[in-house]
């Protein structure tokens, strides 16, 4: 019974902070179908701002922007921490704890400062801000979260197996692509999730370092009237990852609905 209770109220307690989190975004989603363009008094059914958000060459120009940069910022960001934790995990240990460490500080560090230091950093190259610089900063402000996300896992691996495939006449980079990668597989998609969700979402390194580069942060920051657009703009993203989210978890549980099944019949 006490089991049951804590379980009960384990439920209630999340569904609880899921509409803590959830219930501003209402208001979004109706006043994004508003007829007029108050925030306030909903007057009629319409899909003129999804029409004219399609129209806007500016949002458009924004959506690709953070798209373009998200896409190749992940790819490389986790090409790159992926290839550095299978170093790490082969280095000595005086050297991995220094490197894990510095790794550490642009997660630790608060954003700006990271921004700041980037901006620093490309102004005394005298590197003209723009798509390269924004994309540069991206890169290596999503690559230490790449870092965290699997090393443990290649650390987690038997060592032996690696040395055992270049016995066998495996090159290093087919020992680390046919047999180290399919084990590491699901750590590095989550690791690209990552990467991709902190640089779609990210503001403050993407303004520092942009130029007159905007992304959808940046647009929606910079837009000073009151568009009604962007809360269409923003209904799209926040369906989108919904349902990104809901069929990760529905997958996930149908999975361990399946392990369990598999555990009983084997019982």
């Amino acid at each position: 019974m006490i089991t049951k209770k804590k379980t009960w109220f384990s439920k209630i307690y999340v569904y609880l902070i899921l509409l803590f989190l959830y219930i501003p975004f209402i208001p979004l989603i109706l006043f994004s179908f508003n007829d007029s363009k108050s925030l306030t008094d909903f007057t009629g059914f319409s899909l003129r701002w999804y029409q004219k958000m399609l129209e806007d060459k500016d949002i458009a120009l924004a959506i690709i922007n953070t798209f373009f940069i998200a896409i190749i910022a992940t790819l490389l960001s986790t090409f790159i921490g992926t290839i550095a934790s299978i170093a790490l995990s082969r280095s000595r240990k005086i050297l991995r704890d220094i490197v894990l460490k510095i790794n550490n500080f642009p997660i630790v560090n608060p954003e700006i400062v990271t921004a700041i230091a980037m901006l620093l950093l490309f102004v005394s190259f005298k590197i003209p801000t723009g798509y390269i610089t924004m994309l540069l900063a991206h890169i290596a402000f999503c690559t230490p979260y790449v870092i965290v996300t699997v090393y443990p896992k290649v650390k987690s691996l038997d060592a032996n197996v690696i040395e055992a495939a270049q016995d066998l006449g495996a090159t290093p980079w087919q020992a680390i692509w046919k047999i180290l990668v399919p084990q590491i597989k699901g750590a590095v998609l989550a690791a690209m999730a990552i990467a991709f969700t902190m640089s779609f979402d990210d503001f403050i390194i993407s303004y520092f370092t942009a130029g007159g580069v905007k992304n959808i942060s940046i647009y929606l920051y910079t837009t000073k009237r009151r568009d009604p657009s962007i809360n269409a703009l923003s209904t799209i993203i926040t369906v989108f990852i919904s349902i990104i989210v809901m069929y990760n978890f529905l997958k996930k549980t149908d999975e361990e609905k399946k392990l369990k099944r598999n555990g009983r019949k084997l019982k």
